[in-house]
């Protein structure tokens, strides 16, 4: 059922004090022990579907349906402990909680909820954290391939570095980063419960921090695993026990003991996927490029090279310096994403031929890489809620279109001194999945403007006005007009990820 306009109305009329009237706890930029930021989404469209590009990469926060209105506010703290006896230095404690609240069904959402400890570059938590994994830009591009943000964050314990960490005796010409990490989905799947996230990541980098060359490179592994299905199981249990776990932390195929299947036993414990990174970054007085790669491994077709074409390809040009005072660009990302090959149209497990990857789809785990029916990785991988009112249903998988191909423009820059705009457009070609194809290619065009306006009202706070578009057969049209209020900026329109400045794709 739409909200009648007098809802819309009377949320709107009791959310519009609260955020354009308030201070913030800090300025950008400044140092602090806590923040706070408060965000207010406003807008109406011609269609009840959201617009892509305003719930994609927004951590699950923005309803895929549209609310007559989004409320979100979070807070963080960190300080530091024993620093009046100075027995442990750099040693601090904190945490963080975030809930968006949509309207008029009051529907809250917690993207993050964690407790932290960090001590110099290193740092554990436990719980909801915003993060993005891979070498991307996480700004105004697409995301990364597999963890892009789309989703909101699974709750795991996580033990890795803040940022790149130098490697003794190579005078700071090799740093690495990584996180070790084991988490939980949610227990309520449309098919499966009880599932375990196991995740992992490592990245060199070469070159110094204020090298003019640098190249990284590096790899993230994810694995779904343990729980229960119906499929290729035993009395509907998976494979599970610290046995299994050290199979899935490994990678280990072809496990002969214990009681499992034959699906089990010819593959892997659990549904593994990842990409394999190579980034090279160029920095001059006035600039920086970053050029960047990610090759897609989930059924051992990149060990062949079978589809080598699969992965994302990107560009991004960043300004150090702005002087126009009435119109400049600040960052231009292209990008480029092609899942279409999969290593073939045959699945062939014994040879080298593999094939018919169908990503982010299993057999056994059929609701597939998702968390609360959102692709944890890429939001053009939809699962199939988003597609079925006009394609072919891939059965009870968690996606009918995996081989797509993207093209991706983004640009952000400044105009008339103090106001930030950015720009995204995406278009798509969609071919659907080898098991079920798309009659004709489906051809889709997203795109979004924004403008961020500062608004001085008892304390610095920020508008942001934003015209959404969305057109093509693979989704349902919408054409939006929208308003976010709130105290601070994040990263331009999209919500802050907690990710080191020093870390390339941030």
């Amino acid at each position: 059922m739409r909200p009648s306009p007098l809802t819309i109305f009377i949320c709107l009329i009791f959310l519009f004090p609260f955020s354009c009237f308030s201070q913030p706890a800090y300025l950008p930029n400044q140092p602090r022990d806590s923040s706070f930021h408060f965000t207010q989404l406003q807008y109406f469209a011609s269609t009840r579907q959201t617009p892509f590009w305003m719930q994609a990469n927004q951590f699950g926060i923005v309803p895929q349906k549209n609310p007559a209105a989004l409320l979100h506010l979070g807070v963080e703290h960190f300080t530091d402990i024993f620093n009046k006896f100075r027995k442990v230095k750099n040693l601090r404690i904190g945490g963080g909680i975030e809930a968006a609240i949509s309207f008029p069904n009051a529907k809250i959402r917690l993207p993050q909820l964690f407790g932290s400890i960090r001590l110099k570059n290193w740092e554990f938590f436990i719980g909801r954290k915003k993060q993005s994994v891979g070498l991307a830009d996480s700004t105004i591009g697409m995301g990364s391939y597999v963890w892009s943000g789309n989703a909101m964050p699974i709750p795991k314990l996580q033990a890795g570095t803040s940022g790149f960490i130098t490697i003794p005796l190579t005078r700071n010409w090799i740093a690495f980063s990584g996180f070790y990490s084991d988490g939980f989905f949610e227990n309520k799947r449309s098919i499966t419960s009880g599932l375990k996230l196991h995740q992992k990541a490592l990245y060199l980098r070469l070159g110094r921090l204020d090298s003019r060359l640098k190249l990284y490179g590096g790899f993230n592994h994810q694995a779904q695993w343990g729980g229960r299905s119906p499929y290729h199981s035993i009395d509907d249990k998976l494979p599970d026990g610290l046995r299994n776990y050290f199979n899935v932390v490994t990678g280990k195929a072809h496990v002969k003991s214990g009681k499992i299947t034959n699906f089990d036993s010819t593959n892997r414990i659990g549904n593994h996927l990842g990409t394999i990174d190579l980034a090279v970054e160029v920095e001059t007085f006035s600039s920086s490029i970053f050029l960047y790669r990610q090759n897609v491994y989930e059924d051992g077709s990149l060990y062949h090279l079978n589809n080598i074409s699969d992965g994302l390809n990107g560009i991004r040009f960043r300004r150090k310096n702005l002087y126009s005072d009435v119109f400049s660009i600040q960052e231009v990302v292209v990008e480029f994403l092609n899942t279409k090959s999969q290593g073939g149209s045959i699945a062939n497990v014994g040879s080298y031929v593999r094939g018919k990857d169908d990503y982010f789809n299993n057999a056994q785990i059929r609701d597939g890489w998702s968390y609360y029916d959102r692709t944890i990785g890429t939001p053009f991988i939809p699962p199939t809620s988003a597609t079925k009112w006009n394609w072919p249903v891939n059965a009870d998988f968690l996606t009918s279109n995996n081989r797509v191909s993207v093209w991706h423009l983004g640009v952000s820059g400044e105009c008339l001194k103090n106001i930030n705009w950015t720009t995204k457009f995406s278009y798509s070609d969609n071919a659907g999945t080898y098991n079920v194809n798309f009659e004709s290619s489906a051809k889709q065009f997203s795109g979004l403007l924004a403008f961020q306006l500062p608004l001085n009202i008892l304390g610095k706070n920020y508008v942001k006005l934003f015209r959404c578009c969305r057109s093509g057969k693979a989704l349902s049209k919408n054409v939006w007009i929208c308003t976010w209020n709130q105290k601070k900026p994040t990263s331009w329109i999209f919500s802050e990820i907690n990710r080191p400045q020093n870390w390339p794709g941030f």
